[in-house]
């Protein structure tokens, strides 16, 4: 007999083969088109699936809020996602999708659900470079690199929470941050995150702490990176930690994800020196227990520029010491 446990191992075990599982969902048609589209969020983000229960508007809420409700004792906040992306759902909102996303709880009111797929992270292209707007991360091609093959679109939630939610984000105050980071001289930070908001965000936090970086949009575009500077490394006479302190890593991205970009890094003996922090909006205690397995120095979750400049400053000293 199955149990949650064995579900919840099944799904980790997946991240040692560059895998992950995606819910597809539909949201009703867009403004310009006659058919609803497949959008998908990774099943590690889902904490349930509910039919659509009571909603109690709140006063002031803002635009695509549709109030809260009550769940296992818990009040959630309900965003209307297809208003969000600018769909229209024929039969209603008729399900609700729970998650936990950057220490928050929060619910996505969806048309319908279709199923779960497992998809390996190649099959899974950045969306910046298809001129796609900024609500979508990538496209995962659901059949594989075939003609005709299925298309879902991976929507960028941490941008569509910090749109519903603005006090939620969490900016970088140099004021509180800290002293400026020192890094040798010549070395800098490489940072690989797939969202446009999360760069942003990233980037903020790291030109408040002084730190030069490299920022990268997938793991797989970083590990090309360090193959380059490794080169240009060993041209100097120099090695490749000599020029990168410290990889930054989100989890979920196109290509390559964190845990693979992590585990390639520390099994490369040019490259295990260097500590690896992989900051995240996969919460929970089960995937900071799988960042540890793969070799990771930190783990620490999205957005709060003081957590993630401490946790920087630690490492760094300990990589130092």
């Amino acid at each position: 007999m199955s149990t949650v446990q064995q579900e919840v191992d099944e799904r980790t075990n997946l991240t040692a083969n560059n895998k992950f599982e995606l819910l597809l969902f539909r949201l009703g048609e867009a403004a310009n088109a006659d058919r609803s589209e497949l959008f998908g969020i990774n099943v590690f983000k889902v904490r349930e699936i509910l039919a659509m229960p009571t909603i109690t508007s709140v006063a002031g809420a803002t635009p695509h809020m549709l109030g809260v409700a009550n769940i296992r004792g818990q009040i959630i906040p309900v965003i209307d996602l297809p208003g969000i992306i600018g769909c229209t759902p024929k039969s209603g909102l008729n399900i609700l999708l729970v998650t936990e996303y950057a220490r928050s709880t929060q619910a996505f009111a969806v048309e319908g659900v279709e199923e779960i797929v497992r998809l390996d992270w190649s099959q899974v292209l950045s969306a910046e470079s298809s001129m796609v707007g900024g609500m979508v991360t990538s496209i995962a091609r659901l059949d594989g690199d075939i003609d005709g093959t299925r298309l879902a679109q991976v929507l960028d939630v941490e941008q569509i929470l910090l749109d519903v939610m603005p006090s939620s984000q969490q900016e970088a105050d140099p004021g509180t941050i800290g002293p400026k980071l020192a890094l040798p001289p010549g070395s800098m930070i490489l940072a690989a995150d797939d969202s446009q908001m999360a760069r942003t965000l990233i980037e903020h936090g790291l030109e408040a702490m002084g730190a030069p970086f490299i920022m990268t949009k997938t793991g797989k575009e970083a590990w090309e990176r360090l193959q380059v500077i490794a080169d240009a490394a060993l041209a100097e006479g120099k090695t490749v930690h000599d020029k990168i302190a410290l990889v930054l890593t989100d989890l979920e991205m196109p290509e390559m994800d964190g845990f693979t970009l992590t585990r390639k890094i520390k099994q490369d003996a040019r490259f295990k020196s260097i500590p690896v922090i992989i900051h995240s909006s996969l919460t929970g205690s089960t995937n900071e227990e799988h960042v540890r397995s793969v070799g990771a120095d930190a783990y620490v979750a999205k957005f709060v520029a003081e957590e993630l400049a401490t946790t920087i400053r630690r490492v760094l000293a300990q990589s130092a010491g």
